[in-house]
């Protein structure tokens, strides 16, 4: 049974940093998986800044940061490396960093050149897997629900909890995906006007007062309507989210957000009758959302690992890698809206 050695990279919207996990596959029946090392490399306020600004940036200006974030990455692979003495490595699969995603015009854009990480670490790279599928007619997202469908399948759906929550599970014999609603990326946003980088487990969300015409009018919002599949950016947020809280103190923005956060996965697991969830990425550490969550519906909230809490995401972009290098389909039609399964991603050998 051959194996294969894979690093996957995923930096997200919060920009809580830059995680990366060497992961071994093998196949007999089904996909197996052991994480062998993970770690999470905090980005500086020079990269925060930096990402978190990109959206504003000229043509020019994106391209020159394309280039150097994907140095950028390279050399934290290569740190990465050096620190766990990695001696087999088949595959780098790196997800890059979002910046425009606007499918329904035809285009989604992630920096980090995988030219630039392959300059500086010398390995196999894929990288820009969502650009097809959009071409393909789909979202360019969610792509993680092929690794739920191949690695999570005894769950009846697999939450992600990042800076967008997103969920996928099967209806109907086929994977079904989208983003519920924005999370840490609205979140963080207002913990950091009160001098913190995010609001440790909900508490400052906790003490804040929810104002409930406001949660109405969030809930109304035409995106919660919408029919499958569908998915959210930056752009979608700067519109429609902070213009609805800007009245708010940033506390009180905190704890009516939350609230809307709850109503809208409340009404996913209900509408589709979910009752094993399990939950990941940095959002499972939100006790205050967490435990709202328990107390206003009957669905079992499943929290795993701490490896696969923090690293779900950079393990499946590793396993998409190797589904890539092997020629198979890694990108799921019926989770992104695209016209056909297809194998996606710009492979480097």
């Amino acid at each position: 049974m051959k194996s294969y050695f894979a690093i996957g990279i995923m930096s997200g919207t919060s920009l809580d940093g830059l995680d990366i996990a060497y992961v071994r596959f093998s196949k007999d029946e089904k996909w197996n998986f052991e994480v062998l090392d993970a770690h999470t490399f905090p980005y500086c306020e020079e990269w925060k800044k930096r990402l978190s600004t990109a959206i504003r940036l000229s043509a020019v200006e994106l391209f020159t940061l394309n280039t150097t974030y994907g140095r950028y990455l390279g050399q934290q692979v290569q740190d990465f490396i050096h620190r766990y003495d990695i001696k087999r490595l088949d595959i780098i699969a790196s997800h890059g960093h979002t910046v425009h995603h606007q499918p329904e015009k035809g285009f989604t854009v992630q920096i980090g050149d995988g030219r630039a990480i392959q300059q500086v670490c010398p390995y196999p790279v894929v990288y820009d897997f969502r650009s097809q599928d959009v071409i393909l007619g789909g979202q360019g997202a969610p792509l993680v629900p092929i690794g739920d469908e191949l690695l999570f399948s005894d769950f009846d759906a697999c939450l992600n909890l990042g800076g967008f929550s997103n969920i996928s599970f099967r209806q109907s014999e086929r994977r079904i995906a989208f983003d519920v609603c924005p999370f840490n990326i609205v979140l963080n946003h207002y913990a950091q006007k009160l001098g913190k980088e995010y609001d440790a487990e909900g508490k400052m969300a906790a003490l804040g007062r929810v104002n409930q015409d406001i949660v109405n009018q969030l809930d109304i919002l035409s995106y919660y309507h919408q029919s499958v599949p569908k998915s959210l950016g930056l752009e979608w947020v700067e519109a429609n989210i902070f213009p609805l809280l800007a009245s708010l103190a940033p506390q009180d923005a905190l704890a009516t957000f939350s609230e809307h956060i709850v109503h809208q996965l409340c009404n996913v697991t209900e509408q589709y009758a979910l009752k094993k969830v399990l939950a990941t990425g940095g959002g499972v550490f939100n006790n205050f959302i967490i435990n709202r969550l328990m107390e206003n519906s009957s669905t079992e909230w499943l929290v795993p690992s701490p490896e696969i809490i923090h690293f779900k995401e950079a393990l499946i972009f590793a396993l998409m890698g190797v589904l890539r290098l092997r020629g198979e389909n890694n990108v799921l039609a019926s989770a992104t809206g695209s016209s056909r399964n297809h194998c996606s991603g710009i492979l480097l050998p």
